[in-house]
């Protein structure tokens, strides 16, 4: 089998009401999509999509003409293009799609096939005042959530902590938390001081007595330091690593025992092979594997493979804010979008590849 030829599908969907994501400086009136598709002499069709894509033409050819079972080589290939250019790591999730649907198996098969599904927490978005959230949280619980996240402002983090104490009063036990703070990296243009050591130890402590399961990107991921000392100091599982460039960077933070939950994006940071790999070293050394997702249903579903078939967890991250942003919203490039039971598990589908079907009609309407 050889690759016959790579596009890319843009298509862009308008959201009113905006949504306002709190790392966001303006609220989104709108959420681009990049499918990356790819095809093959033997008819097979495999798809990918989770980052903007920009800058990846000249670079096609690379891999044109090549097998896509060679993944150790493209994978190599991507990394020489991302040090020069941008990370195109959804085109290795086109191609084990691809590799998937050769072998009439899901990925996650291919991947080691520990678990047919992964408990999700429910990631939310926007920066709410606190009974907004509460009854956010409240709702999400009602739907079947298990685990909910919830971003404080690093602006606020007094308001923060009362938010997250009033959502446990309401939620009970029976319900894990997480808190985002956002301070691993900056959307293009933010260029704010992150919180210090001190301050984010405080915030910890209080956290802590609210039981939450971890508290991520609370300082930049270069403050080893900083980062190890919220932990020691406070029992606080630290989480992060999302958008980490290099593998070498990942397994470096490993090796240092810097954080407990490891959550580099497959197709944001280092791509589905190197993640396998950097997952198992943190679950060899009893560390957490759990990924963010934050892109889109495709996104999430090559993050679900990988996490499920290496035996990561304990939660996976399932973004879903309502009304602004919703399953519909988030994959409106997929004829069904990725949904969760009641018992609050997303199972990995069955199918072939990574196990999605493309709305095509709706990309070309929206293109």
């Amino acid at each position: 089998m050889k690759i016959t030829d790579i596009a890319l599908i843009r298509a862009c969907l308008p959201l009113d009401p905006p949504f306002d994501a709190a790392w966001d400086p303006v609220p989104r009136t709108s959420f681009t999509a990049t499918i990356v598709k790819v095809s093959t002499d033997e008819g097979i069709v495999g798809y990918g999509s989770g980052d903007t894509m920009d800058g990846l033409e000249p670079f096609t050819e690379l891999f044109l003409g090549q097998d896509p079972f060679a993944i150790a080589r493209h994978v190599r290939a991507l990394e020489t293009v991302s040090f020069h250019a941008g990370r195109y790591w959804p085109l290795e999730a086109a191609i084990w799609d691809v590799i998937g649907k050769a072998l009439g198996v899901p990925v996650a098969h291919l991947f080691g096939g520990a678990l047919d599904g992964l408990p999700v927490y429910a990631s939310t978005g926007r920066l709410l005042p606190r009974s907004a959230r509460v009854e956010s949280i409240l709702e999400l619980k009602e739907r079947g959530f298990k685990a909910a996240k919830i971003r404080i402002s690093a602006s606020d983090i007094d308001a923060g902590v009362a938010i997250v104490h009033s959502v446990r009063e309401a939620v009970g036990d029976d319900m894990e938390l997480m808190v985002d703070l956002n301070q691993s990296w900056r959307m293009a243009g933010d260029v704010r001081s992150s919180l210090d050591p001190v301050e984010v130890r405080r915030l910890a402590t209080a956290l802590a007595e609210a039981r939450v399961f971890w508290l991520e990107e609370p300082l930049p991921l270069d403050d080893v330091t900083g980062l190890r000392a919220v932990r020691d100091a406070t029992g606080m599982r630290v989480a992060g690593g999302e958008m980490v460039r290099t593998f070498s960077e990942l397994v470096d933070l490993v090796m240092a025992d810097v954080l407990d939950v490891y959550q580099p994006d497959v197709v944001l940071s280092v791509g589905m092979l190197r993640t396998r790999t950097l997952a198992e070293l943190a679950l060899a050394r009893n560390r957490s594997f759990t990924p963010h997702t934050w892109t889109n249903g495709i996104g999430l579903l090559a993050n679900l493979h990988v996490t499920a078939g290496v035996g990561g967890g304990p939660f996976l991250e399932f973004p879903i804010d309502p009304p602004v942003w919703t399953e519909e919203r988030r994959d409106f490039m997929l004829s069904e979008p990725v949904t969760v039971g009641q018992d609050g598990i997303l199972r990995v589908p069955q199918g072939p590849g990574l196990g999605f079907e493309i709305d095509t009609d709706r990309l070309t309407a929206l293109a």
